[in-house]
């Protein structure tokens, strides 16, 4: 069977050991030298960038988020160990892991950090689709003449890399197409490698649970079960068209992905449709001023989002969540796209205002979508609002400070609700 060394990237026939170096960090598999499509996720990024710029940290929970009614953006395998978990209400984190140490996002750091490791993986091949700052597929088909060795080689030799230049490490999912290369990398987190091969691939997944899925979410996890559907056995059960009339169109992509098939490419430059931001509170809350003042800050960062992504919105969506799961979702299109904080805060505030039976909410979150180029964005003004321009002027004039002096140097008083 081919066997390959993680750690001095030997391959070798398998064994217990590398034969090179002795290390027992090897990966085995029939199919190790003949795939080619590769999830690479980072291991818990935020708070990996955290501990290494800060070796006091190395040992202790690290959560990255918020104050007390924030939420977690991510947490070290330390915290998660006690139950944390990414998007968890900061109260309920703390609760569990009362020890923790609590540090605010460096987004600028973050974003220079994954350019380091985009431009490692550009070296391998210009066929990367990035799904976040941390995590992206990769398709190396076809660059085993190039770089006179196999993919998988290729891809521990990228994880080599990050832990050498970076201080970080990563996880690897190899497999035949995307949709099982996601799933393999969370196998053997972290600073894993997992490879699921074509001739296992029913084997595989047959016992497993639905929820495995990318995008299926406890809603439709939900509809799942109340269909008899928690593994993907169950789901080889059910007819092709029977899942199309109960499901729609999340039945056809559930049959094939049932029987692991998935021809979705790897698309290098894949279209992002929509940007929004959003947070649940520690405690639901009816408090107008609170409600405001977090409303204002969703709608800033979808702004500064996307500027830095140089797009703008047609389309501003408000969301909300009582304090019963109920969820409200308002949308509203505009004469002309923003990427102005001020203009995405005042139309979400308006379908605010519209929501009948007001609160208590439990979340609250803003978006922008139906996405254009920032150069013809804001461009015809608003003649109901004749100091609209005044205003984004000065948020222009804003964004400028902050980039000089940083995101603190200037805030707006209902940022501090």
């Amino acid at each position: 069977m081919p066997a390959l060394c993680r750690d001095c990237l030997t391959q070798f026939d398998a064994g217990p050991r590398c034969p090179a170096c002795k290390r027992p960090r090897i990966i085995c598999h029939d199919e190790l030298f003949a795939l080619s499509i590769a999830h690479m996720d980072c291991d818990a990024f935020y708070a990996s960038v955290e501990k290494r710029d800060n070796p006091e940290l190395a040992d202790k929970p690290v959560i990255i988020g918020g104050g007390r009614r924030g939420v977690v953006s991510t947490a070290c395998y330390v915290a998660r160990i006690r139950g944390v978990r990414s998007a968890m209400p900061m109260f309920k984190a703390l609760a569990l892991c009362p020890d923790a140490v609590i540090v605010r996002p460096r987004m600028s750091v973050y974003v220079e950090t994954s350019r380091a490791i985009r431009a490692m993986m550009e070296e391998l091949t210009p066929a990367i689709e990035p799904l976040s700052l941390d995590e992206a597929f990769i398709d190396l088909t076809g660059t085993e003449r190039l770089h006179g060795r196999p993919p998988a080689v290729m891809l521990a030799h990228l994880i080599k890399r990050m832990r050498s230049e970076l201080g970080l490490t990563g996880s690897v999912g190899l497999s035949h197409n995307k949709f099982l290369a996601k799933i393999a990398s969370d196998l053997d987190k972290p600073h894993g490698f997992s490879v699921i091969g074509a001739a296992e691939t029913q084997d595989f997944l047959r016992p497993r649970p639905v929820r495995l899925i990318w995008g299926v979410g406890a809603a439709a996890q939900g509809a799942l079960e109340r269909a008899g559907i928690r593994t993907f056995e169950d789901l080889l059960r059910w007819e092709r068209v029977d899942l199309v009339a109960r499901f729609g169109s999340m039945g056809e992509r559930l049959w094939h992905l049932a029987r692991g098939e998935d021809r979705r490419r790897v698309t290098r430059n894949a279209p992002m449709k929509s940007i929004s931001n959003e947070t649940t509170f520690g405690e639901d809350t009816s408090d107008p001023d609170i409600l405001d003042g977090h409303l204002w800050r969703m709608c800033e960062k979808v702004a500064d989002r996307a500027k830095a992504k140089a797009l703008a919105g047609r389309v501003v969506t408000l969301k909300l969540k009582r304090g019963d799961f109920t969820l409200i979702t308002r949308r509203v299109s505009l004469t002309d796209p923003t990427q102005i904080a001020d203009r995405i805060y005042r139309t979400a505030r308006g379908l605010f205002d519209q929501v009948e039976g007001k609160g208590p909410y439990r979340l609250v979150g803003a978006g922008i979508s139906d996405l254009v180029p920032e150069d013809v964005a804001d461009r015809a003004g608003d003649l109901l609002d004749p100091k609209a321009g005044s205003r984004a002027a000065a948020e222009r004039a804003t964004d400028e400070i902050r980039a000089r002096f940083g995101d603190d140097a200037i805030l707006k008083g209902r940022a501090l609700r």
